[in-house]
């Protein structure tokens, strides 16, 4: 049997520098920073290596219902949803990601869309 998407990413370490980076953008990001005003980063990290993890095939769980839950009061617009989902896609492509596993992990994470977005934006 083949490695998991999640296995050959090198596991939760190296998940977290992915995720780590990742966030070094999004807070650079003049549109997307105020979302993270307050927020604790480390647990930011923690929860989005899960999410990531959860994505790539990896042995973490998220639901939709946590990530509708998560998300509903932020008021996050499509805008901001695809500056994120670029930011993912440029961190996965800078790690050396293949681009079928890159792709795979930005399709996973666009099929939540409706349960980030905000239905009033």
């Amino acid at each position: 049997m083949g490695q998991t998407l999640f296995e050959r990413s090198g596991g939760f370490s190296n998940v977290r520098q992915i995720i780590s980076a990742f966030y070094d953008k999004v807070l650079e990001s003049e549109n997307l920073e105020k979302h993270f005003v307050n927020v604790d980063m480390r647990r930011m990290i923690d929860h989005q290596t899960k999410f990531i993890s959860a994505m790539m095939q990896g042995p973490a769980s998220i639901t939709d219902d946590m990530l509708y839950r998560a998300h509903r009061a932020l008021q996050i617009t499509p805008s901001e949803f695809n500056e994120v989902a670029y930011l993912l896609r440029e961190t996965l492509e800078d790690f050396d990601l293949d681009e079928a596993d890159i792709s795979h992990v930005c399709n996973e994470v666009r099929k939540r869309e409706p349960l980030i977005v905000s239905s009033a934006n």
